[in-house]
């Protein structure tokens, strides 16, 4: 017995140094003997089934003939854009009930429609999806682009619709139609004097001013000046017209107030021209 434990005692000698040796099940120690790496374990595993268990409920809750949403009320009348638009898109932006219905994308897609300009959506408890629209107000055509018509509404944005409405001709560099609109509102009012209006308002990529009148006569206003504004020509041309018109006997087709001094007038249909 003694000899046996001898032996046992000389299986574990001390290494260099005085360190004992261990065996590998000793020093793996296993995940059972690591509580901390259990813990953590255990967290994620509890994690991922609340994370699961939400999902599952959400769709479970989409589901469910629960608050269904009935009704959807449009706040104030609508010149532009159809019944039948608003129902159409009604029918394919909203789903869900009360509590999941995703206003955000509702709100994109009557966006979408070519006359709105602004839309509002709003949950009215207990069935009720509440619309309030903000239409474009259209002051003038803009050149179409790839076919597609546009127009620019009252705070000089360009949108893409149609309107068979009497409206002025705006023409310009693209984003430009603020500044357009801007000048026409200054033309219009320096022409109430005379008795006309412009119906077509051209700014070139030059930054040249081109007037088309309501009685077809174009007007040749050229680039604004801190010298020589636009507005300066205006005034001139008001001011002169009628007297330089009574000597001139043509049918007019042009007048060029691109002189310092005085315009120049051309007759429709004709290269020549009378200098006033």
């Amino acid at each position: 017995m003694a000899d046996a434990d001898a032996k046992k005692t000389k299986a574990v000698k001390p290494g260099r140094g005085g360190n004992v040796r261990r065996t590998a099940t000793e020093e793996s120690g296993g995940l059972w003997e690591r509580p901390l790496l259990l813990n953590l374990l255990s967290d994620l595993l509890l994690l991922g089934g609340s994370v699961l268990l939400a999902w599952t409920a959400v769709n479970a809750l989409q589901r469910l003939p629960v608050f269904p949403l009935r009704q959807l009320v449009v706040t104030a009348p609508l010149t532009q854009v159809s019944r039948a638009q608003i129902e159409h898109t009604t029918r394919t932006s909203i789903s869900g009930n009360f509590f999941t219905v995703d206003l955000t994308g509702v709100r994109e897609s009557f966006e979408r429609l070519p006359w709105v300009r602004h839309a509002d959506v709003r949950r009215v408890w207990p069935d009720t999806v509440e619309l309030n629209v903000e239409e474009h107000q259209a002051v003038a055509h803009w050149p179409a682009l790839e076919g597609e018509p546009r127009l620019v509404n009252h705070h000089g944005e360009v949108f893409a619709a149609s309107s068979s409405e009497t409206l002025p001709a705006f023409a310009g560099p693209e984003g430009a139609a603020d500044r357009v609109l801007e000048r026409y509102g200054d033309f219009t009012e320096g022409l109430r004097a005379l008795g006309r209006r412009p119906v077509a308002v051209t700014l070139s990529p030059r930054e040249a001013w081109q007037l088309k009148l309501d009685d077809g006569v174009v007007l040749e206003l050229g680039r604004d000046q801190p010298k020589h504004p636009v507005t300066e020509r205006i005034e001139r041309f008001v001011a002169t017209y009628n007297t330089a018109r009574g000597r001139f006997q043509a049918a007019l087709g042009a007048i060029d107030m691109r002189y310092p001094n005085g315009f120049a007038l051309r007759p429709g249909g004709s290269a020549a021209s009378g200098k006033i």
